[in-house]
């Protein structure tokens, strides 16, 4: 196949449906996976090749990475793993059930995905491996705690395998965004309802007077929100660039939150991100 070709996971909203389209226009040829079948069968109907890949679940990631690997005769350019949800509320308030839910949808799922490209790309002797990362992934945030969590060991784990994956053509790369314009809020919610039983903590008037506003009350954009296609960009640098940079951050809250985790002591950072 003459066209580059890219497996995106995540591509029903969002970041991944503004790569898919960003990409398709410069000529890759987008495989744009998403969780459910019924948002594949629109991407295809959007003239994508829409694979079914659902994080947790092991079998539709393999099956549908071979069937993308049947149809460009067994290569692969790059990967893009960009699915994931967050589960919303404070640390003693949720369940290690849920954090395991999580983990297997922004992590796990992502490793399985990971290492099963990898061989692809070690015998064609090059490829990218993208990790949609976050802000989250360096700073942490109240409220957010099992988000973060997956993201800072996305981190770490990206981080290792870039070290152990020089010489062989396979480039990790993180994408830190900031404040996006997305669904995760919104998609977040029946996962909080699921799991957080914020009526019986100790913080029960906090979630109401602040993480409840949230949630269901405030549609406003975050500050210094930028939409996804500020995502693409960076992925695009990233996926065309001969010498692509490790991590690429997003919006200006991530280059702040990435300079304050260089110079600020623990407490002093801990004494801003409180206020």
């Amino acid at each position: 196949m003459n066209k580059r070709t890219i497996l995106i996971t995540g591509c029903s909203s969002g970041i991944g449906y503004a790569a898919a389209y960003g990409l398709r226009e410069r000529g890759w040829h987008v495989y744009a996976a998403c969780r459910q079948e019924l948002d594949c069968a629109r991407l295809r109907d959007e003239g994508f090749d829409s694979p079914r890949i659902d994080y947790t679940d092991p079998d539709s990631i393999i099956t549908a990475l071979a069937d993308v690997l049947e149809d460009t005769g067994g290569t692969l350019d790059a990967v893009f793993n960009n699915g994931a949800h967050a589960t919303p509320g404070a640390v003693e308030d949720i369940p290690t059930q849920a954090l395991r839910e999580i983990f297997e949808a922004n992590f796990f799922g992502w490793h399985t995905l990971t290492t099963a490209i990898i061989p692809v790309m070690r015998a064609q002797g090059h490829g990218r491996i993208i990790q949609c990362s976050s802000i989250l992934g360096h700073v942490a945030m109240p409220w957010r705690g099992a988000y973060t969590a997956t993201k800072f060991a996305l981190e770490g784990l990206t981080d290792t395998l870039r070290l152990e994956m020089k010489g062989t053509g396979v480039i990790p790369i993180l994408i830190e965004p900031g404040p996006i314009t997305s669904k995760i809020r919104a998609n977040s919610i029946p996962h909080f309802e699921r799991w957080i039983d914020w009526e019986s903590s100790p913080r029960a008037e906090q979630y109401e007077t602040e993480l409840a506003q949230r949630l269901y009350g405030d549609n406003a954009p975050d500050k210094y929100e930028l939409p996804a296609g500020a995502v693409v960009k960076k992925l695009i640098h990233a996926l065309e660039s001969p010498r692509p940079r490790p991590r690429y951050y997003v919006t200006k809250p991530a280059h702040l939150g990435g300079f304050m985790r260089r110079i600020l002591s623990t407490r002093m950072l801990d004494r801003m991100l409180s206020r």
